[in-house]
């Protein structure tokens, strides 16, 4: 559905149509009424502008002026963005945290790290067993516990016109949001590793 964008001209238009019909009420351009109507529709075009803003930034992957209400919302700013979050991130991570709805699969860890930001992989280890193929490492029972999130070594996130701040790095890397929550989202029985590639 596009949205609204009126101009000064079009609100003009408008407000002359719904007056009266009569002498006095003149719709040249250049007549009194004309011109207090031109100097009030900049206030509806200023409105309407603001109104679709707010089609965009109420959705939590494109919002910035909402952002502090979604933090708010989902208990963040937390540790895990780290010092100095870039918005992608600070979005990502709302984004995530709200989709988030729990689970130990492997298939929703992929998902939520992809909501952050981050293509990974996880391997799972079984414990070893007699009849075991050779090669298979001699792992004990705990490894039925563990799990390792395989990522890559940097993840970059570069600055985007129209979308990062002011005073945000042109680029910035890291995996410590990654790390952070997948820290935080781990079942308590098991032991998390992560590899970087």
């Amino acid at each position: 559905m596009p949205v609204l964008d009126l101009s000064a001209a079009d609100i003009v238009g408008a407000l002359q149509r719904l007056m009266p019909r009569g002498r006095i009420w003149r719709r040249d351009p250049d007549s009194v009424q004309s011109q207090v109507w031109g100097a009030l529709a900049q206030t509806y075009v200023r409105l309407t502008a603001r109104d679709n803003n707010l089609l965009v930034d109420a959705f939590p992957a494109t919002t910035v002026e909402l952002l502090p209400e979604w933090q708010a919302t989902l208990g963040l700013p937390d540790p895990c963005a780290g010092p100095l979050p870039t918005i992608e991130q600070e979005q990502a991570q709302v984004v995530a945290r709200l989709v988030g709805r729990g689970g130990a699969s492997v298939p929703y860890f992929i998902q939520f790290a992809a909501n952050l930001g981050y293509a990974i992989t996880i391997t799972l280890f079984k414990p070893f067993r007699f009849g075991d193929p050779f090669g298979t490492p001699l792992y004990g029972d705990a490894w039925a516990f563990a799990w390792q999130v395989n990522a890559p070594a940097f993840t970059v996130n570069y600055f985007q016109f129209g979308r990062s701040r002011m005073g945000e790095p042109f680029a910035s890397w890291g995996n410590t949001a990654l790390q952070c929550e997948m820290q935080r989202l781990a079942p308590a029985h098991t032991t998390v590793f992560f590899s970087y590639r």
